[in-house]
């Protein structure tokens, strides 16, 4: 169990507005640690209800659920934030920074969130994460002083913030020219290669997926290849 990051075991999952329609069936799979894992798959697939389910977001499912080796069932709301904000970053398509915020303080804020640090050591980490993303110099702007993908660039350094075992991207370069998607790309194998940081990358770029260490494609809520 140690190394296993995340284990998911007969995952179903149905909406009921007003019919009942599942949206995911018996989806049982596991990550190890340092695995960069890419989900594939056509829109409305269950990609992305997927990663809510594996990310806390949602609880209203079947099966079972282990990150860290702990079960996430019957755990109290309180408890999956503390589980979020301390072992899973997420980068999502939009990078979500706060525009009142400089980059720094916008890195920073899990981490002050987190409350294991002093601010000025959080301040020390973020600066840290903007230096291996290359994107030190920027670190005092404003968020609407930067390109698209310097501010993707910052959403991932938040997401590391706070050490996590495992980043979870929802389309991280949907949003990106492919220069830039590029760029987010290498930056992901160099955090798994080099960091062993764990990656699950929902993504709809075949050639981004193609060059991770592994493709869970999906069809109909189902995972049909792995």
């Amino acid at each position: 169990m140690s190394n296993k990051i995340l284990i998911a075991k007969d995952i179903c999952k149905s909406f009921h507005d007003p019919i009942t329609v599942q949206v995911l069936n018996n989806i049982s799979f596991s990550i190890d640690k340092g695995e960069f894992i890419s989900v594939i798959g056509k829109s409305g697939c269950g990609k992305s209800t997927l990663l809510y389910i594996l990310s806390t977001m949602d609880t209203d499912y079947q099966g079972d659920l282990y990150i860290d080796g702990v079960i996430m069932r019957n755990k109290k709301e309180k408890e999956l934030a503390s589980v979020r904000n301390e072992k899973i970053g997420f980068v999502f398509q939009f990078h979500y920074l706060l525009n009142e915020f400089s980059v720094i303080k916008n890195v920073m804020l899990p981490g002050l969130k987190l409350n294991k640090y002093s601010e000025k050591e959080v301040e020390h980490r973020a600066y840290e994460k903007l230096k291996v993303l290359g994107i030190e110099n920027e670190a005092l702007k404003m968020p609407n002083q930067l390109s698209g993908g310097q501010k993707q660039r910052v959403a991932i350094a938040r997401a590391l913030i706070n050490d996590p075992l495992i980043i979870m991207g929802d389309e991280p370069t949907g949003n990106l020219d492919k220069k830039n998607s590029e760029i987010v790309f290498n930056i992901f194998k160099e955090l798994a290669e080099q960091f062993h940081q764990t990656l699950l990358i929902v993504t709809h770029d075949n050639e981004f997926a193609a060059r991770t260490n592994r493709i869970i494609e999906m069809q109909d809520g189902q995972i049909i290849k792995m």
